[in-house]
Formats: C-alpha cells, sequence, structure tokens
C-alpha cells in the first residue's frame, strides 16, 4: 500500500469533486463535467492495468475513487466503468476501449455465426443510455464469454431509475454482434461479477453513511433551539452517537472487505458477503436517523442529505441486500472454526 500515492489521488479527485455542487449538476442524471474532469486526469480507470488501457493502481486506490464519488453523491458511474467493466475486460486479456464503458448486471446468451459472436437477453445495464460500450459475461455452449458491445448496436433499450434518479437501464439484444470477445478464465463468472458488484456498493453505502453523518454533525452544531445549539441537548447527542456506531461499523467492514481482495485473502469472500450485509443493514438506520437529526429537512433531491439517502436506499438493495448476504455468511461459515475469523479478522 502506497498511502502517499492514495493521499495524492484523494486529494485530486476531492478537487475535482468539490467543485460540482455536492453532485447537483448533471444532466438526465449523469455528471458528464465531473466524468469529463475525471476521465482528463485518468481517474475513471484507476485499478484497471495499464496493459488493459486503465490507469494503473490498485483496488485500494480505485476505492478511494469510488469512495470520494459516492460521498459528494455525484452522478457518475465510477464502480460501473472501473469496478466492474474494466475488472472484466483486464480478467479476460482485453483491453477497455474508448469512450465510456460500462458493465452488464447480467448473463448474455450467445452463438457463433460466421465468425462473430451474436448476443441475445435482456441485461440490466447501469448508465446504458450514456455508454459507449458495454462489457458483458456471455454463456456461449459451454464456454464462460467476456464480451464488448458497441453502444449503438442496442436493439432496444428501455430506459429506467434507481430512487436516487441513476441510470437503471435495461439492454435488449437480438443477434447483436459482439464488437470484442475473449473466453473467460476460471472463476471470472457470474458469481465472481456479483462478489464484486457487492464490494463496490459496500463502499459506496459506507461513504454514503459517512456523509450523512458529516451533515448531521454540522446541521445540530450549528442549528440553535431554545437558545443553544441542538448537539447540546442529549437526546440529540444520544441519536448521534448511534449514527456514529452505524457508520464506523459500516467503514471498518467496507475497507477490511477491500483490504482482503487486495491482498488475495482465503477469507476474502467471507469479507466481502460480511461487508455487504454490514452495509446494507446500517444503510437503513443511518438514513433514518440523518433524517431525524435534519427535523424536517433533507428530504428534497436538491438537498445534499436527500442526494446521499436515496443512494444508501438503492444501493442497499443492489447486487444483494442484507438477507441475501446473511445467508451467504452463513453458508460460508458452515462446519468451520468460525471463532478464529471472527476474533482474528480475514488475514
Amino acid at each position: 500500500m502506497n498511502d502517499d500515492l492514495r493521499a495524492e489521488i484523494r486529494a485530486a479527485v476531492t478537487a475535482i469533486l468539490g467543485g460540482q455542487g455536492e453532485g447537483r449538476t448533471c444532466d438526465d442524471g449523469f455528471g458528464r463535467r465531473v466524468w469529463k474532469d475525471l476521465s482528463e486526469g485518468g481517474f475513471h480507470l484507476v485499478g484497471v492495468p495499464e496493459a488493459a488501457g486503465g490507469s494503473g493502481g490498485s483496488l485500494g486506490d480505485l476505492a478511494v475513487v469510488a469512495d470520494l464519488a459516492a460521498f459528494h453523491a455525484v452522478p457518475v458511474p465510477v464502480v460501473e466503468t472501473a469496478f466492474l467493466a474494466g475488472w472484466l475486460l483486464a480478467g479476460a486479456g482485453l483491453s477497455v476501449p474508448d469512450g465510456l464503458v460500462v458493465a452488464s448486471l447480467d448473463e448474455a446468451r450467445g452463438h457463433r455465426q460466421d465468425g462473430a459472436l451474436r448476443l441475445s437477453g435482456r441485461l440490466r445495464v447501469p448508465w446504458a443510455r450514456h455508454a459507449d460500450h458495454v462489457v458483458t459475461m456471455v454463456r456461449c455452449g459451454q464456454e464462460n464469454v467476456v464480451a464488448v458491445i458497441p453502444g449503438d448496436a442496442r436493439a432496444d433499450l428501455v430506459t429506467a431509475e434507481n430512487l436516487a434518479g441513476e441510470p437503471r437501464d435495461m439492454l435488449v439484444l437480438e443477434g447483436t454482434v459482439a464488437d470484442a470477445s475473449a473466453a473467460a478464465p476460471p472463476g471470472l463468472d457470474t458469481t465472481a461479477l456479483l462478489l464484486r458488484g457487492a464490494l463496490a456498493r459496500s463502499v459506496q453505502l459506507a461513504a454514503a453513511a459517512r456523509a450523512v453523518l458529516a451533515s448531521a454533525r454540522h446541521y445540530v452544531t450549528e442549528r440553535e433551539q431554545f437558545g443553544r445549539p441542538l448537539a447540546r441537548f442529549q437526546a440529540v447527542q444520544q441519536h448521534l452517537a448511534a449514527l456514529a456506531a452505524d457508520v464506523t461499523a459500516m467503514q471498518v467492514s467496507a475497507d477490511a472487505a477491500v483490504a482482503a481482495v487486495e491482498h488475495e485473502d482465503a477469507d476474502a469472500e467471507v469479507a466481502v458477503a460480511a461487508a455487504k450485509a454490514t452495509t446494507s443493514a446500517g444503510a437503513q438506520q443511518v438514513a433514518a436517523i440523518g433524517h431525524q437529526l435534519h427535523g424536517a429537512l433533507g428530504y428534497t433531491g436538491e438537498h445534499h442529505l436527500g442526494a446521499v439517502t436515496t443512494r444508501l436506499w438503492a444501493w442497499r438493495e443492489e447486487f444483494g441486500d442484507e438477507s441475501h448476504w446473511h445467508d451467504r455468511l452463513a453458508a460460508a461459515l458452515h462446519d468451520r472454526a468460525w471463532w478464529p475469523l471472527l476474533a482474528g479478522g480475514t488475514r
């Protein structure tokens, strides 16, 4: 881990995001200006190997960028581009094409015809309406394939948004020819994609929760009631303490999962399952306490609190909610010596 490099990444990305009005400057749910600034600095592909057309760096470096984008509630597809699409392409030995590249959450069906790979199926693709290319897992007979779909080759596109107004589109393929494809190595499949997405959303959930805490602290310190700041009231202090405890648990679990995956720990899957279960479970409580501490403020999308809490509600369910990951965690720990893992961490 290069702490100096991460500090430089954090400073540079914060400078870009800090001037964006806390993510409210966007067009059709997409912060084009901030995405342009991130792309020009190479921050949109941090964590993707240079050999694959990325910016290089580690998973931990990428987590810094995803964390900051989520904290500022900026509507840009850092996770769908670097965390997922870049990771799939690099894993299959393919290069990241020019333009905005995002990953499908589903697997397409494929068959080879006249030397071309033709794709069919209905794919959930976040940010598809803005993408120049879509990367997807493909089941082609008994083979797992990673394929690149040109953005203008879609037969149909059904647009939709999540609770935070982020694009969550459905791409319909009918014999679409892939731009590029390669066989996926063992272990690179839809199960691995789900785990990777859960890790990414854990990082985002922890960051959004931290933003709620920062906003609440500021509000109760500045706002006065009966001649004194709200932060001086015991009931408010109790709510703030409970909020801080939830946020800390979410942040620690997300950080631990990133470290476990980055270092290829044997129990990395357990760490990711625990992180997504913890962050998804904490999201609802953090949002509830955050709005309670703000009184009647913060429910609109124009308020930064509303921007981050709607993301908490939406991201909580994406790539599996807490129930899904509690079940996965229980299955992973079944018939194992779980106490050393619990007491000593995943490393």
